[in-house]
């Protein structure tokens, strides 16, 4: 390996991740400047950063997310959120805590399916109205629903950036996600709801009265185009099914994404400029950018011999190389956007997995890499996308959120979630 291309690499990389961290320059800017940069000073595989999925732009991530922000754009004209936001602040009958819950589960059935970040981006403004008309504050709810839905995005392929990344590095598929990381999710969301109730009990505040107006609204009034929803809750079953099966069709999850945005288009005649609004360019762009940058520490060596340091720390306790992706992902995750930490990791990771004895033993290390990125996530309001873009919504509806307000409940839940992720790692590929 060559020396200074490699430290020039490293040095460009982790002055890119300090600001992307610190948030002094917007994220999208920063990752396209140290793109560039690379590229500038022939640090990156010239044009094979274009085609070479595992040494440049991975395709397959930027398209999958691209065709399901579509879907969503689509189906948000048909006015479901509003409704069920709406039902669950009926069924709640005002109740603070059964509210929360109510508003945790309905974001928790989405984001594995529609990704945390878009499920968020449409939940948060809702919650925020309910809650007005509720009297309560909106900051706890908010913060419980980023909280439930890292946790929840972890149990698929799409429900959370990192494991898109993960899955596409590893070849992992929507069933082996589905197996392997549901039952350890539906666990830890089931434990959430319990430490909520501790840790927001100060917010629980009841008022009757302002329950009336609540009770009076017309929740499917709030349903704009019933036709257009059943259409697009068709589609959503055929891209659903797609998913599960793409391993038996042999077609891409990217392709069966888009596809399925081309066909939702296509029966529901949706407003082009509504559905290409929802779409969050910079978030598409980002990405882009942040494989650009990890294809100049890839090809100039730096990856390769983190991962033969970490082989040789590791030896043959695999136990071990678990226990140290699961809490040190979380550790590291907590402070760093789990998007550009999880596509720094993930040649690494592919190196101790090729070491692995067994196929058992190499899965176990995704798994063990996925829990602690996507659990990492909760540890700080910088830690994922999701946290940073419910923070804005907060800010701009004049319900500021502040960095430590959400800090302090997300460390808490990141602690218990990562000892239940560790604990389900090792009972199920390590005690036998």
């Amino acid at each position: 390996m060559s020396v200074w291309p490699a430290l020039a690499a490293t040095a460009i990389f982790v002055v890119a991740f300090v600001f992307i961290a610190t948030e002094k320059i917007n994220r999208v800017a920063v990752v396209l400047g140290a793109a560039g940069l690379m590229a500038l000073l022939g640090l990156v595989p010239g044009s094979h950063v274009f085609y070479e999925q595992h040494a440049g732009i991975d395709w397959d991530v930027i398209f999958l997310l691209l065709g399901m922000m579509i879907i969503v754009g689509v189906i948000k004209q048909t006015g479901v959120f509003e409704f069920l936001a709406i039902w669950a602040a009926q069924r709640s009958r005002g109740r603070p805590y059964r509210l929360m819950v109510l508003l945790m589960a309905i974001t928790a059935a989405l984001s594995p399916f529609l990704d945390n970040v878009t499920t968020v981006m449409l939940v948060a403004p809702i919650t925020i109205s309910v809650c007005r008309r509720l009297g309560v504050p909106a900051a706890p709810y908010l913060i419980a629903e980023v909280l439930a839905s890292n946790i929840a995005g972890a149990a698929t392929l799409i429900g959370d950036p990192p494991n898109i990344i993960i899955g596409s590095r590893a070849g992992l598929s929507f069933n082996d996600f589905l197996v392997h990381m549901a039952p350890v999710t539906l666990l830890m969301f089931l434990a959430f709801l319990v430490l909520a109730r501790v840790m927001f009990r100060r917010s629980f505040v009841h008022h009757p009265e302002r329950f009336e107006a609540v009770r009076d609204m017309d929740a499917r009034a709030a349903i704009t185009d019933p036709r257009m929803l059943v259409r697009c809750l068709v589609v959503l079953g055929l891209v659903m099914a797609g998913f599960m099966l793409h391993t038996v069709i042999h077609v891409d999850v990217a392709v069966v994404a888009l596809l399925g945005a081309g066909l939702m288009v296509l029966v529901t005649r949706a407003d082009t400029s509504a559905y290409l609004a929802e779409v969050e360019w910079p978030t598409l762009v980002f990405f882009t950018g942040l494989f650009v940058m990890v294809a100049g520490l890839t090809e100039t060596g730096v990856i390769g011999l983190i991962g033969e340091w970490a082989s040789d720390a590791v030896g043959d306790n695999y136990l071990t190389a678990a226990t140290g992706l699961i809490f040190g992902s979380a550790v590291l995750g907590a402070f760093f956007d789990n998007i550009p930490y999880t596509a720094t990791m993930a040649p690494i990771v592919e190196n101790l997995v090729a070491g692995a004895p067994d196929p058992v033993t190499g899965e176990a290390l995704w798994w063990s890499f996925a829990l602690g990125a996507d659990l990492g996530g909760n540890g700080t309001a910088v830690a994922a996308s999701a946290n940073i873009v419910v923070l804005g919504i907060a800010a701009r509806a004049g319900e500021p959120i502040s960095f430590w307000q959400f800090t302090r409940y997300g460390i808490v839940t990141t602690v218990l979630t990562t000892v239940i992720a560790w604990g389900y790692v090792w009972l199920r590929y390590f005690a036998a």
